[in-house]
């Protein structure tokens, strides 16, 4: 509190917390006019709501607006706030929440609600909304389009991870064990000759053994043994003697308490990972993942999801979620996911190695796109490191005989086509060359990485691709977008990542992540917009 002196005397300013006023203050005159509240609220007033205002059906008690719950959310998540429970609370505390919402003050379930359910199927409008504002104030024009991926991890235990491969050799050692355990029925029946058991057996055989199988197989013993104890003789003392009925009641019982619990623990598992190759049991959509961090850290892996994002001028003008941490599946399947939503695919398509496959550079040239797309060896190319010289790249091809020529002179034989299959089912085809006799070069050190002499595997098609996306790399319009893209989708991650810290997702499960991931794109673009 300042004070002066004067004549001596200590005087203080006024302070007065009683203090009434001849008109309420009013929450407008205590927000600056450039404040980024205000962009939140312009912006969203110029959107086309009308999907998410279909959402609501009518009838019963009146609703919030969905564009001031809108507000709401995009303004706390440029503000860094994620949780519902935080939003709530500075919609009582914080002038910006309380100006924004009209004072109105919904609880946290009907911001949770809203945010889980009502964006559902309307995300994707509503920032393709923001886009157009971008495009409509020029600071985007779909010229060059920047696509990166990162990995965000989920809302999910760490450890809680089921893996493809150790469900299936579980489930597989489950159900030799439960074939043993049946045989040993058999067996004990064929030796008392009972006749009831063989069609029951039957249902088993020659099939994969499920639990649903099993239920019902051991309740058809169960009664079978059942109606041979009653028939067999009333001295129920002999048949609980009979070891024959102690061994299949045994056996019976082990089955009902061990391996048709653990059965159906194993087939509830490959239902949650439908078709991934891991999952986690608390978000059974997210997949595991290494992060950036883990790379320089402990390496452990992480359940998360692949974020596909596409920029230009460091606005984000596309994404997509994906369960896959390879980003080379995901390109096509990126692209026709905004060719929907843009009024128009963007004139150059700018992406690193990871990327650059014969069936990417294929779908590109079939979408007359500028590619600007490395390829895996285009770094090494342009540095020339001596190491590299056995390279496939630097093998020479003679047309005439069809073999390759090593840098140490020797010739590479065809030998056979291979074909291989993409995780989208794209067939690439493979020709192979190898040498006869690289144990008696002087350079077999430097070139083979095996016992046997070196193959190399040479895909003709996409090595045409490759020498046309050279040059477009080497023009001086490739030199600058690869200049760009160093600083492009990287900033934007780094500063939604960094800045906003934003690293782990608040929602469970594909589709309200997808939600999350929309609400983080619009507050980063509305945070752009200079004030």
């Amino acid at each position: 509190m300042k004070r002066q002196k004067n004549n001596g005397k200590v005087v203080f300013k006024e302070y007065n917390m009683g203090q009434s006023f001849l008109f309420p203050p009013s929450l407008e005159d205590l927000i600056p006019d450039r404040h980024l509240v205000r962009i939140v609220n312009l912006a969203i007033e110029r959107m086309d709501l009308r999907s998410l205002i279909r959402q609501y059906q009518g009838g019963g008690t009146s609703s919030y607006h969905p564009k001031m719950l809108l507000k709401i959310l995009v303004y706390g998540y440029t503000q860094k706030i994620y949780s519902s429970r935080q939003i709530a609370k500075n919609l009582r505390e914080n002038i910006h929440f309380m100006w924004l919402s009209g004072q109105n003050r919904p609880d946290f379930r009907t911001l949770n609600r809203f945010r889980a359910s009502r964006l559902k199927n309307t995300i994707y409008d509503v920032f393709q909304s923001v886009v157009q504002i971008l495009i409509e104030e020029g600071y985007i024009k779909l010229e060059n389009y920047f696509l990166d991926g990162t990995t965000i991890e989920a809302n999910a235990n760490r450890y809680s991870y089921v893996w493809k491969k150790s469900t299936e050799k579980h489930k597989a050692k489950v159900q030799f064990k439960i074939k043993e355990l049946i045989d040993h029925i058999e067996r004990a029946n064929e030796a008392e000759n009972d006749k009831y058991q063989d069609k029951d057996l039957e249902e088993v055989e020659g099939n994969e053994i499920s639990s649903d199988k099993m239920d019902k197989l051991v309740k058809k013993l169960n009664q079978k043994l059942k109606e041979k104890t009653e028939d067999t003789s009333s001295d129920t003392t002999d048949n609980e003697k009979d070891p024959t009925v102690k061994n299949v009641n045994k056996i019976i019982k082990q089955l009902e308490k061990e391996y048709i619990p653990r059965l159906k623990k194993y087939e509830e598992q490959e239902k949650k990972l439908a078709g991934k190759n891991s999952c986690s049991k608390t978000d059974t959509d997210a997949v595991f993942m290494r992060t950036k961090d883990d790379h320089f850290k402990s390496g452990q892996l992480k359940p998360g999801y692949n974020i596909q994002t596409g920029t230009e001028n460091q606005f984000i003008v596309g994404y997509s979620v994906h369960q896959k941490p390879s980003d080379t599946a995901h390109l096509i399947q990126h692209l026709e996911k905004i060719e929907q939503e843009l009024p128009i695919l963007p004139k150059n398509l700018v992406a690193d190695a990871g990327y650059g496959s014969e069936e990417n550079y294929q779908y590109i040239t079939k979408k007359t796109l500028g590619n600007f797309v490395k390829y895996n060896y285009f770094y090494r190319e342009q540095h020339n490191f001596k190491k590299d010289r056995f390279l496939v790249d630097k093998f020479k091809y003679d047309k005439n005989k069809d073999e390759y020529i090593c840098p140490a002179g020797k010739s590479l034989l065809f030998q056979s086509t291979e074909r291989k299959k993409s995780v989208n089912g794209y067939i690439s085809s493979n020709r192979v060359y190898q040498c006869q006799n690289c144990f008696e070069c002087n350079f077999k050190t430097e070139c083979l990485h095996s016992d046997q002499n070196r193959t190399i595997r040479i895909n003709l098609s996409l090595n045409q691709f490759k020498e046309k996306v050279k040059e477009n790399l080497l023009s001086d319009l490739g030199k600058k977008l690869r200049k760009l893209r160093s600083i492009e989708v990287e900033s934007v991650f780094g500063q939604i990542k960094q800045n906003m810290n934003f690293r782990r997702f608040n929602l469970r499960g594909l589709q309200k992540v997808a939600i999350e991931w929309g609400l983080i794109s619009i507050a980063h673009n509305l945070k752009k917009i200079p004030a």
